[in-house]
């Protein structure tokens, strides 16, 4: 029985020696694993590594650290590696600068992950040699790898700490089979219970060996009891606490520290575990863990750890400080100069400032900057331009004019061109230069109780300033460019438009925001009491497309003076911009675009043609809106192709409408849902007066500041009262001069012109006479009467007379030269049936204002400013 008995405890002791070997070893191995990883995370993250690597010698600074480091951590080695993987450091120093030659399963799996910026804690076991290995890469400051770290400890190591236990699991058996077979279990129970199953030697090493770990490592340890004594202290606590010597054994509370430290180790009422908790004691930042010590086997109470983390917190903070400025100047990059705006730019500068760098962010521009003008070397006037942050009422308010004065930090700042603190480090006066050009001046202010300026942010102040001087520049010559292209495209616009029989005309012209463009209007008189109405566009925005659009608009007007046909005018001006085209005058204005219309009040008839331009809407007497079909011919410049017209009856009360592009296409919408909306509000405004109908198009289809030029030209139409007019035709016969004269001469007396009666029988009696004696029939006489008095000869000929000179033995010839001395203007009209010679007299009191059958006549517009 004794013997089975025995022979079952042996069996059973058995098992559990094997159990725990196997644990023994597991256990080993995990912190073989915990070791390695530590001192190579913390051999890689020490203070000066960096430095080191980057040294002439870094194998002559590391090496001795390295092996100190083996040495007090029982690793077998420390080895640091270049980013070349070459061995800096080893405990064997024949390998020190020698390549490494990783194992296959090292070069496949481990170096891809060191190469990702990332740890890796592995297994090796190559030709006999098995250890257990953590390599941990190293990065500078800008994140670029400098080197590796590996620590390595082998398996034969990691075996001996279960050599180590196994006196203990043998003088286990022992006394288990010594208390089945003596029968003295409680005796070697009591014992195994006092000793742990380990001998005066073991438990002399073991203390040792706690002992020595305890005092070595530089991490402060303090075991404090539940009642609040301090039971244990290492040397590092006591040097990080300034503890006392016999501090040891004394309530914690005596020991002379602060109340939150004091309540930090005890726990006061909160047992609660402490992990990593910064807390700062005297002038150190000491990282606390707490954790209870009872769950572990020991008596009721708490282990505190502590490390000095005051560099590692003071290298965190600049760190933190230099990506927090690397932020910012990249979120400058970004949002600041976004458009060409001067306040909008200084604006984006205060909107990042206050964003992290400073509470409140005012900009001020000197006051010639402001009107794009060059700023002068020692300008003080300057115009507050921006303001944001938390207290904005501290500061003059937007608009406000300010001066620099002598002696005052802003004078020094724009003096130096240099940033400048101010009121004891809470404010920044930065100047906003470039190209050596002081612009104005930024100012950025902290509030208390919050930290002042340092000198790095003096710096960063001034590199924030200089980066948005760069676009304020950049929008200040874009102002001044785009002032002179304005203004010299306004000079080639029409300021005002003439009085026009049959119609009332009004127009808008707004140019385009970011740049002027060769958007174009005219209204342009032609005989007859006739009217050209013309509206173009010139590819392309700038000082080019304004002096190809006073070009265009300058030949046009001559080519109407010739009293040109619609189509013929677009065939002779596609004409010529294809010349200028080919001869490279530097515009580029191919494919620009016009239309062209000719209206007659007399007969209530116009005609138009257009070059790619828009068709024109029409709003009818009724109100009904429309886009009559009017026949396109390409744009001007592409050539080859003849321009066609379409005739339009108009009724009185009709109201043409001619448009560029940029009154209904933007860039987020399609040109007919422009053309669309035109329409609806053409209707809503039917009926009323052409300049009311500007002002409502401009204000319904332009939100905001337009991107493209925009002309309007909207013309209300009207006819020459029947009274106003007469005509006679005149028989191929010389004898049939005298009756037409008379007749004519009693029409003008009727419209009350007795002054001009003489004049009119001369002009008619010389034109109806040139007709008959050198035209070709029918002879036609007309005369029309309003602001001025219009005589118009037709013939069926295309002969016309010329201006000339006659000697003094010439019988004729003297014709056409009185009929020039008598009229205010004459010329020729060529037609399909013939020809028209007209000429207009001007009473001497002007017309009568009631000249059309209702009362229209008249011009009204705005040249807007951008």
């Amino acid at each position: 029985m004794f013997l089975g008995e025995l022979v079952v405890v042996l069996l059973l002791v058995g098992a559990a020696v094997t159990a725990m070997v196997l644990q023994a070893r597991s256990s080993a191995n995990a912190e073989a694993r915990r070791v390695t990883s530590s001192v190579a995370e913390s051999f890689a993250r020490a203070p000066g590594l960096v430095e080191a690597l980057e040294s002439p010698d870094p194998s002559a600074v590391l090496q001795p650290q390295a092996e100190a480091v083996r040495q007090a951590t029982g690793v077998d080695s420390v080895v640091v590696f270049s980013t070349s993987f070459v061995q800096l450091t080893s405990p064997y120093p024949d390998y020190i600068g020698r390549p490494y030659s990783p194992p296959a399963n090292v070069a496949t799996k481990v170096l891809p992950e060191l190469r990702a910026g990332r740890s890796v804690t592995f297994d090796i076991d190559d030709r006999g040699y098995r250890s257990t290995a953590t390599a941990v890469p190293v990065f500078g400051p800008d994140g670029k790898e400098r080197g590796v770290v590996a620590v390595n400890i082998t398996v034969g190591k990691v075996n001996s700490v279960v050599g180590a236990h196994l006196p203990v699991l043998i003088g286990g058996t022992a006394a288990a089979v010594t208390l089945a077979a003596v029968a003295t279990a409680f005796t070697a129970r009591r014992l195994l219970r006092q000793t742990r199953g380990l001998g005066p030697t073991e438990l002399a090493r073991m203390y040792d060996h706690h002992n020595a770990v305890l005092h070595a490592v530089r991490e402060g340890v303090l075991i404090v009891s539940a009642d609040g004594w301090l039971l244990l202290a290492n040397d590092e606590a006591r040097r990080l606490l300034d503890l006392p010597e016999d501090a040891e054994q004394r309530p914690v509370t005596e020991l002379g520290l602060d109340p939150a430290t004091t309540a930090l180790l005890t726990g006061g009422t909160d047992l609660t575990e402490v992990t990593d908790v910064i807390h700062q004691a005297g002038d150190r930042l000491l990282a606390v863990n707490r954790r209870p010590t009872a769950p572990y086997g020991g008596l009721p109470g708490s282990v505190v750890t502590l490390r000095d983390s005051t560099e590692l917190h003071e290298l965190s903070n600049r760190v933190a400080a230099a990506g927090q400025r690397s932020r910012l100047m990249h979120e400058a990059g970004m949002r600041i100069g976004r458009t060409l705006d001067m306040t909008r730019t200084c604006e984006e500068l205060a909107e990042v400032a206050v964003n992290g760098f400073a509470d409140t962010v005012a900009v001020d521009l000197l006051e010639e900057v402001t009107q794009g003008e060059d700023p002068e070397r020692a300008g003080r006037r300057l115009h507050r331009t921006a303001v944001r942050g938390a207290e904005p009422a501290r500061l003059a308010r937007v608009g406000t004019e300010l001066t620099a004065r002598d002696r005052t930090d802003q004078a020094r700042a724009l003096a130096t061109g240099r940033a400048v603190s101010s009121e004891a480090g809470a404010v920044v006066l930065a100047p906003l230069v470039v190209r050596g050009l002081v612009l104005g001046l930024v100012e950025f202010r902290r509030s208390a109780p919050g930290p002042g300026f340092d000198p790095e942010d003096l710096v960063l102040a001034e590199e924030l300033a200089a980066r948005a001087a760069v676009s304020i520049d950049n929008a200040r010559r874009f102002t001044r460019e785009h002032g002179l292209a304005v203004a010299l495209q306004h000079s080639l616009l029409p300021r005002t438009l003439p009085h026009r029989t049959g119609l009332d005309v009004a127009f808008r012209y707004l140019p385009a925001h970011a740049g002027v463009g060769g958007d174009w209007f005219d209204v342009i008189g032609l005989p007859g009491l006739r009217t050209a109405l013309v509206v173009g566009d010139v590819v392309g925005h700038g000082i080019n497309a304004a002096v190809a659009m006073g070009r265009l608009r300058t030949t046009i007007r001559n080519f109407s003076a010739l009293d040109l046909p619609p189509e013929e005018v677009l065939g002779r001006l596609d004409e010529l911009v294809a010349q200028l085209d080919e001869e490279g005058a530097g515009l580029e204005i191919a494919g620009s675009t016009c239309v062209y219309a000719v209206y007659d009040p007399v007969s209530g008839s116009c005609v138009l043609a257009r070059a790619g331009h828009l068709r024109p809407a029409l709003i009818e007497p009724d109100g009904t809106v429309g886009y009559p079909e009017v026949a396109v011919s390409p744009p001007l410049g592409v050539g080859g192709h003849p321009f066609e017209t379409t005739e339009l009856k108009l009724a009185p009360g009709s109201q043409l409408v001619l448009f560029t592009d940029g009154l209904v296409e933007t860039r987020d919408s399609d040109i007919d849902v422009g053309l669309a909306r035109l329409r609806r509000t053409l209707a809503e405004q039917a009926g009323r007066d052409p300049e009311r109908i500007c002002e409502a198009v401009t204000r319904a289809m332009l939100v905001g500041h337009p991107a493209d030029d925009v002309a309007l030209l909207v013309a209300r139409t009207g006819l020459l009262a029947a009274d106003r007019s007469a005509e006679w035709e005149v028989p191929m016969d010389p004898a049939a001069v005298a009756p037409v004269r008379a007749a004519c001469a009693r029409q003008v007396a009727r419209w009350g012109l007795d002054g001009l009666g003489f004049a009119t029988e001369l002009i008619l009696s010389e034109l109806i006479t040139n007709a008959i004696r050198y035209g070709a029939a029918p002879v036609r006489v007309r005369l029309l009467y309003d602001t001025s008095l219009v005589c118009e000869v037709s013939d069926g000929s295309s002969t016309a007379p010329h201006l000339r000179w006659a000697a003094t033995t010439d019988e004729g010839g003297r014709g056409i030269f009185l009929v020039a001395q008598l009229a205010h203007r004459w010329g020729t009209r060529y037609t399909a049936e013939g020809k028209v010679i007209w000429c207009e007299q001007t009473p001497a009191e002007g017309g009568p204002s009631e000249g059309t059958a209702d009362g229209i006549g008249g011009v009204a517009g705005v040249v807007g400013a951008p």
